[in-house]
């Protein structure tokens, strides 16, 4: 099917390049050395950051883009807001990395109504933006991959973050902002269960067993 095929993948692995099987993208495990890091007093949010409230079946959040670090990738979560395209996708994953530590991915699967042409990489490396707690970062395969797929992580993955010293594909991903309210519904999505047969590689087990509906994503009034 193809948005099985699209289905966007983090890659948290020891040579992080993601390869497939059956057309699905494999996410590999974080490896023993990438240890996660507990929540953190939430960072300073600009306040030029663009608000976005996305209300789910299990509740709302607000998201806090950040505009002036991430300009491409917010400019890319707008399309998809503006045009109304992530009304009615859902969470899908939620990744447990153990200690309350994960992250929850959500978008439209490479639906192909919905999805509009990738947006260029913008590493951490080049935004100075983190994967701390409540971090909002797009989803991708290869760099400049990323469409309308999205994770927000519960606790610090710094991970997932570039690095250059790291061998294969070094550029992280994109963080683009943070939740500012809500993070309770993403902790219960990440608590909800997962199926154990759904998923191909290291993402069988995480994909949860009844999605969450995004309702409606909009821009704050």
């Amino acid at each position: 099917m193809a948005h099985r095929s699209s289905l966007a993948a983090i890659a948290l692995c020891i040579a992080p390049a993601v390869s497939a099987q059956n057309g699905i993208p494999l996410a590999p495990a974080v490896p023993a050395y990438a240890v996660p890091v507990p929540a953190a007093p939430a960072p300073t949010v600009p306040a030029t950051a663009i608000r976005v409230v996305l209300t789910t079946s299990e509740g709302p959040m607000t998201f806090a883009l950040d505009k002036d670090h991430a300009p491409k990738t917010t400019a890319n979560f707008l399309r998809y807001v503006d045009q109304k395209r992530l009304d009615g996708v859902t969470f899908y994953r939620a990744m447990k990395l153990g200690n309350g530590v994960g992250l929850i991915q959500g978008g439209a699967k490479g639906e192909p109504k919905r999805v509009l042409p990738p947006v260029a990489h913008e590493p951490t490396s080049l935004t100075g933006l983190t994967h701390d707690d409540a971090t909002i970062s797009l989803a991708r395969f290869a760099p400049g991959t990323g469409t309308a797929d999205f994770f927000i992580t519960v606790g610090a993955i710094p991970y997932l973050d570039a690095d250059p010293k790291r061998e294969g594909d070094n550029q992280g991903f994109a963080a683009f902002g943070h939740v500012v309210e809500g993070m309770d519904v993403v902790r219960r999505i990440l608590d909800a269960p997962t199926s154990a047969t759904e998923g191909v590689g290291a993402m069988k087990g995480q994909m949860l067993a009844a999605p969450v509906r995004i309702l409606t994503v909009r821009r704050a009034k």
